[in-house]
Parts: C-alpha cells; structure tokens; sequence
C-alpha cells in the first residue's frame, strides 16, 4: 500500500508504467545510466512525434546552414560593441569663400603656400572609378602614385589591367609613379596577408615617387574619392592633425543608391619617415565630415562585378555559386538589394532593422564629381536610373 511505503520509507510512483521505467521512477534511479534514460523518455513518445522531430530536425538544420550568417549578423548587437565615436569636425566649404576664411572657420591658420599631396592606391580593375578619381583630384595632386599586381588579395591570377590601359591616363603620365608586383599564390591562405603584402610595397614605391616629411598623403581604396576642396583645404591650412580620417558618401553600384554618410577609412596624413605606414584601417579618433564619396561595386560591365567578388578579401561572403550568376547581380543591382543576400554591418538592431530591404532609390546627382556630370554620356551607368549594366 502507498501509505505504507511511504512511511517504511519508500518511493511512490504514480505513473503506471513496465519494470524499467519504473525503476527510474523508484529508488534505483539514480544508478541508471543517461542512455538508459533516454531510452525510457522515447518510448513514451507517439509515432506523431517522431515524424514532427525526424522532419524538424534536418529542416533547423538546412535552415542555419542557408541562413546562419545572417543570424550572426542579427545577433551581433549582443557580441560586439561599437567602435568609440569619431571626433567629427564640421566641414565649411564655399567657392566664394577665400581659404584663409575657410580655414579660420575649421580653427586652423592659413600657410604661405601649400604642402605638396601624393595621392597612392593599390590598384585591381577599377578603370572608370580611377578616371573619376584621378580627374577630380588632378589640380591638387603632386604626384600619383599606383600599384598593382598580378595576383588578387584571394591569389587568383589576374592581368596587369592599369598597364594595358595606361594610354587612357596620358593627362597624369608626367606626374605618375607606376610599380607591379608579383603575386605569391598561396593557396588557402587568409586574403588580408596578400592585402597587406601589398599595401607594404605600395610603401616602398612611395619612398621612390619621392614623398618627404609634413607631405600629406591619401591613404584610401580606388573607390574612396575625397572631394577636390577638400584637400585642397588640407593642402592649405595650417595645424591640421597628423592624422585625419574623411567621412565619405557611401553608395552602392551607382550614384543612385545612397546607403549612408558612414563610410570612415579613407585618410589624409602628414607624412612623417619611419612612422608612417599604408593602411587602411582606424589610425585616429579625428574625421572630416562631408569629405567626399564612396562609390562600391560601381563597375560598367556584370563581368567585373563577378570578379570582384572572387578577387577580394571577402570572398567567403561568396557562400553559394549562383550569387555569380549574371542575371541575378544584374536583378540586384536594379533593385538595390544586397549582392551577398547579408544583413546590414551595425551594432544595434534598431540601425539593422532600419537598414533591412533594398536600398532606396535617389534620383539626386547633386554635390557629385564635376568630371562625371561633364561626362555624363560616357559614365551614364553611375547616375541614377541607369542600373543596366552591360552583360560582358
């Protein structure tokens, strides 16, 4: 009886069930293994539910295997914080204004002539976007300085592209500093180690084109264009810092889709022998607003896009091989949606949530390089309501 096992100190057990199971219920229960546990636990489970867990588990699974990056990329509010804020200085421009009034306006003084500006990039295919760049930059710039390589940062072979239309740049020949490098082809290798292979050559080809101290020196991507004024402000003014970073327009594939005004790594320095080094990561806590523009993944053909995506130092984001299909980067590109189908970069899920879906169409060219406003037929493809891009 129940109440006498209770008060011999036994262990009732309301559940009628067959010997095993009724020991894990009893006294022995604790010396039953953790197989023999589970074992009892599923013979309790109906034949629904072992449909429901066979057809849920694989389906999780595939789930996370289709979708895990951008769950990550949902979740990284809760594993990553933000970078401390950039000290942003505001930006005074006018065509009217003299400099000496514009520098007064930044709290800097006025010097009796300039610094001398090399303007040094890591070149791969960007031919369009370099002609834009080197355009808007020409008055300003005492020399040009470019390296490219046979080798993607992924250590794919790539032609020496600059070289072969190097005919196209004749108007900056005088004033060009032109070096190559091999590739090392490691195979399998974290593509940021050939980046930065790079960017250290691209230092000693500065030391050839002549840069001395207090020069500044741009350090940014081809695809990071600061506006002409704006260095022609740094050139100018005195007491600048040492080191100060450009917040540039960003865009995507055209001029027609602005993202944001977030874009932060390109950067001007006083050049100074020994300390300083080509990079292009965080340096100081001082920006420059409205410093320019940011124009990714703005090629004319779907043919560089596709090798874009395989030659640089994201490739992983390249998850599935149909992102390469060529209709689908032409459909995301009219769209304004994401060639990598991820989520937005940020470290909140209000600015996530806020940036979640294509990105809005502008129909402003407003404030954009005067080179390519006076070219326009030409570089069509960049202003707004062209998104067709030819298929080659």
């Amino acid at each position: 009886m129940w109440w006498m096992m209770g008060e011999a100190g036994g262990h009732y057990c309301p559940k009628k069930t067959d010997d095993f199971c009724g020991n894990v219920c009893g006294q022995e229960s604790s010396q039953v293994t953790g197989m023999s546990r589970i074992r009892c636990i599923l013979r309790g489970l109906d034949v629904k539910t072992y449909i429901f867990l066979f057809a849920m588990i694989p389906m999780c699974i595939f789930g996370i295997y289709l979708h895990g990056q951008k769950i990550s990329y949902f979740l990284r509010p809760l594993w990553e914080k933000p970078p401390k804020p950039f000290n942003v200085i505001p930006h005074y421009y006018n065509e009217n204004v003299t400099m000496e009034n514009l520098c007064k306006l930044h709290g800097w003084g006025v010097r009796e002539y300039p610094r001398r500006v090399y303007d040094a990039v890591l070149f791969s295919n960007e031919i369009e976007i370099l002609t834009l760049r080197w355009r808007e930059l020409y008055p300003y710039i005492t020399e040009f300085v470019l390296l490219e390589s046979n080798s993607t940062f992924t250590g794919l072979p790539k032609p020496l592209v600059f070289s072969s239309n190097r005919h196209k740049f004749k108007f900056v020949e005088p004033r060009l500093t032109y070096g190559s490098i091999g590739g090392r082809f490691k195979k399998g290798e974290n593509p940021f180690i050939e980046e930065a292979y790079q960017r250290v050559a691209l230092d000693q080809l500065l030391k050839i084109a002549g840069i001395s101290d207090d020069d500044l020196l741009i350090m940014s991507d081809v695809d990071e264009i600061p506006s002409a004024h704006t260095i022609n402000l740094l050139r100018w003014c005195d007491e600048i810092p040492s080191i100060i970073h450009l917040q540039l327009k960003n865009y995507l594939y055209s001029f027609e889709f602005h993202l944001d005004d977030s874009s932060w790594r390109a950067s001007v320095h006083r050049y100074q022998s020994g300390k300083t080094r080509y990079a292009h990561y965080r340096q100081s806590d001082t920006m420059l607003a409205d410093a320019g523009w940011h124009c990714s993944f703005c090629f004319r053909r779907i043919s560089d896009f596709v090798f874009k995506m395989k030659a640089y130092s994201h490739y992983d984001r390249v998850r599935f091989s149909h992102y390469l299909k060529r209709k689908r980067i032409q459909k995301v590109i009219c769209e304004g949606a994401d060639l990598f189908d991820m989520l937005p970069e940020e470290y909140t899920f209000r600015e996530i949530i806020g940036k979640m879906g294509p990105i809005p169409h502008s129909y402003s060219a407003v404030h954009l390089p005067a080179f390519l406003l006076e070219n326009a037929k030409e570089f069509k493809f960049l202003l707004p309501g062209n998104c067709r891009r030819d298929d080659n």
